[in-house]
């Protein structure tokens, strides 16, 4: 089990974590449910200690902190930045998703296939 950063992540996040001003902190990631395929990607900087349940990666010298639950649907992704003419984000590659949104920031697991609701649009994400 593991999700890791592209060398761009891991430089933009050690960047961001350096012009706040906050030091020992990681990218914690999970899963909530919602969006136009059934289940959204959460990315919040995290400068606590993680949970007890918490699984702990380091990924080119940035640490991530994922819940039990959540790695379930999201083992083995990899978290890159890209840049588009609309600015730069991050963006998750997810081998477990079978279905995602237009923009990227929901998907469906072959699991939740079927979720009432799921569809593009209902989350207002894609436009």
């Amino acid at each position: 089990m593991a999700i890791t950063l592209s060398e761009r992540a891991a430089h933009e996040l050690k960047t961001l974590l350096e012009e706040s001003g906050i030091q020992n902190a990681g990218l914690r990631v999970w899963v909530a449910g919602g969006g136009c395929s059934g289940l959204q990607y959460q990315m919040a900087i995290d400068d606590a200690e993680p949970e007890e349940t918490d699984l702990v990666f380091d990924s080119h010298g940035v640490k991530i902190y994922v819940d039990s639950l959540s790695i379930r649907y999201m083992d083995g992704s990899h978290i890159d930045y890209v840049e588009d003419m609309f600015g730069g984000g991050f963006k998750i590659d997810n081998p477990n998703a079978v279905n995602s949104c237009g923009c990227g920031s929901s998907f469906q697991t072959e699991d939740e296939m079927g979720t009432p609701g799921a569809g593009c649009g209902s989350c207002r994400c894609c436009g």
